[in-house]
């Protein structure tokens, strides 16, 4: 078993399994029932995990919400936000991006080894935590050994699909949850929960339903957990 935090991968997705448009600009999927949710699972964890697409096409904030889930965490000892996290192919960020400015949040950035000399950008003042591991690609079992090693247990992974996909090729989740909202988006282009190179019938990856809810609003939760068997 490799040493690593809780992985636990969030997505909303429309009914064709779509989580953006292809337009790829961040569209609104989620209901605000299914933001709330979303904050919840984020006051819970340690650290919010995205790629580099997600990065650049959506800028997220990754902070928690809700001022009485941020004061709940402080009075657990911890910080108001969880740790944001990054994992990217390239440290050409921008030096405004939310990512970077919003916050208080402690900010970890994952590369792959070679792209150091792009640190020299990012703004000191950030105190950007910058980890280099693997040739082209990120070893993602590396960074999330080095999360474990910092202290993190629970990591929340918001997408994109690239990344999503390459944790689940790897056995590296243990959680899928996913928000199907009354929506058809279609494209072939358009981004799913996991993209990537894709896997034949026989390395699907099994799940097991864990929960399913359903709301007058017409939104679906689905609860999965994933098969441990390496």
């Amino acid at each position: 078993m490799t040493r690593r935090p809780y992985v636990l991968i969030n997505v909303a997705a429309t009914l064709d399994g779509k989580i953006d448009t292809v337009e790829r600009r961040g569209a609104t999927i989620s209901s605000e029932r299914d933001r709330h949710r979303v904050d919840l699972l984020r006051a819970s964890a340690d650290a919010v995990m995205v790629g580099g697409r997600t990065l650049r096409d959506e800028d997220p904030r990754l902070l928690v919400r809700s001022a009485d889930l941020r004061a709940e965490r402080r009075s657990r000892g911890l910080p108001e936000n969880p740790a944001k996290v990054a994992v990217v192919s390239t440290l050409r960020l921008k030096p405004d991006a939310r990512f970077l400015t919003a916050g208080p949040a402690r900010i970890i950035v994952f590369t792959p080894t070679g792209d150091q000399a792009h640190a020299a950008a990012l703004p000191r003042q950030l105190g950007v935590e910058v980890y280099a591991f693997g040739a082209g690609r990120v070893d993602l079992k590396a960074a999330l050994a080095t999360l474990a090693d910092l202290g993190i247990q629970r990591v929340l992974v918001e997408g994109g699909g690239s990344l999503n996909f390459e944790l689940l090729r790897g056995r590296l989740v243990d959680e899928v949850h996913v928000f199907v909202a009354p929506l058809i988006f279609g494209g072939a282009s358009a981004p799913t929960l996991a993209d990537g190179a894709g896997l034949t019938r026989d390395l699907a990856l099994p799940l097991s339903r864990a929960d399913v809810e359903t709301w007058d609003d017409g939104g679906i939760v689905l609860r999965y957990k994933v098969d441990p068997r390496e």
